[in-house]
């Protein structure tokens, strides 16, 4: 793939209805990153979210793509394009962008290219932003026409939160992410406090450096791992530590690598959560590819912006449909 293929990027912004609380703080509005991939009839586009938990800046992820630029005229592919780039937010903005560009090029949706049957509507979970447990109940409440909840939890506070949002909505299924949170001395409690609200997984409680005790305490709930596990090449040394894996195109460095993530983690044995970060339909439609035959759908990105793209992701309520090839692959 070369000649007069042209690569491009940008960068764009979108308001987050309400703004969203995790952890490690608070934001207003997702910035992404859009790789362009044209041939002056075919275009092909990829989002990603760059992550400052993962040392990445928008300025560097912008850069690394438009650096790609050159590679063009040598015929990238998505496997050239594995040993050229690291795994991470760029990557993953050109990986999905060749993606799109072979199917709009072939006429075929990706999920032909890749011989998967059509694609069908997932639920996703709702995410609630961590707040005191009176606010976050209150938010349960209004949140009621979701199925499946996810809970942002922070530490002190936990089981409170955990007691009140119960209550608050005693028929909802419900996941909670601690974002690493969590102190070594304080799992086994709070993880007994997440099986008794009955909270179906517990995504990466304590810190992704200090996450070995997992594999010698009681797990009453299933954990995930989401920022201690990125590629394929991360899940090994998980395997006794964990239950389930948060697979996220941004970590994985774009859907080719995800894939192979996927089929690692059920080699292992562990289920599999699809994740993305707070970002628009353009980012979640390649997700949706693993979303088919994952335990646990998580992305809500676009249910929780105040403006979105159009086209966008159709959804009722939280059931996402297939992407229109207008909005990608």
């Amino acid at each position: 793939m070369g000649g007069s293929l042209k690569l491009r990027a940008t960068v764009e912004r979108f308001p987050i209805a309400g703004g969203f609380t995790i952890s490690r703080g608070s934001k207003h509005e997702a910035v992404a990153v859009v790789a362009r991939l044209s041939d002056g009839e075919h275009e092909g586009r990829g989002e990603c979210v760059p992550y400052a938990r993962y040392g990445e800046t928008v300025e560097g992820v912008l850069a690394a793509v438009e650096g790609c630029a050159g590679a063009l005229a040598e015929g990238l592919t998505r496997a050239t394009l594995q040993m050229l780039m690291p795994a991470g937010a760029a990557r993953n903005a050109i990986d999905c962008a060749l993606w799109d560009f072979e199917a709009k090029r072939s006429g075929r949706r990706v999920s032909e290219l890749l011989c998967l049957p059509p694609l069908r509507a997932v639920l996703t979970a709702y995410t609630l932003s961590l707040g005191t447990p009176e606010a976050m109940a209150a938010k349960a409440r209004e949140a009621s026409a979701y199925p499946l909840l996810k809970l942002k939890l922070g530490g002190p506070g936990d089981e409170e939160r955990l007691s009140a949002v119960r209550e608050a909505v005693p028929a909802a299924r419900l996941i909670v992410d601690a974002n690493e949170a969590w102190q070594s001395h304080e799992a086994e409690s709070l993880l007994a406090a997440a099986a008794r609200a009955r909270v179906e997984l517990v995504e990466q409680p304590l810190p992704a450096g200090n996450d070995e005790m997992l594999a010698d305490i009681d797990r009453p709930v299933p954990v995930c791992a989401d920022e201690s596990a990125h590629d394929s090449a991360s899940l090994d040394a998980l395997a006794a530590r964990y239950d389930a894996v948060n697979i996220k195109l941004d970590k994985t460095g774009g859907l080719t690598e995800a894939l192979r993530t996927a089929e690692r983690a059920r080699a292992l044995g562990l289920k599999i959560m699809v994740g993305s970060m707070v970002a628009t339909s353009l980012a979640i439609a390649p997700a949706l590819l693993l979303a088919q035959d994952a335990e646990w759908v998580d992305l809500d990105g676009p249910l929780l912006l105040a403006r979105d793209r159009v086209p966008g992701i159709a959804h009722d309520g939280a059931l996402l449909f297939p992407p229109e090839p207008a909005l990608w692959g």
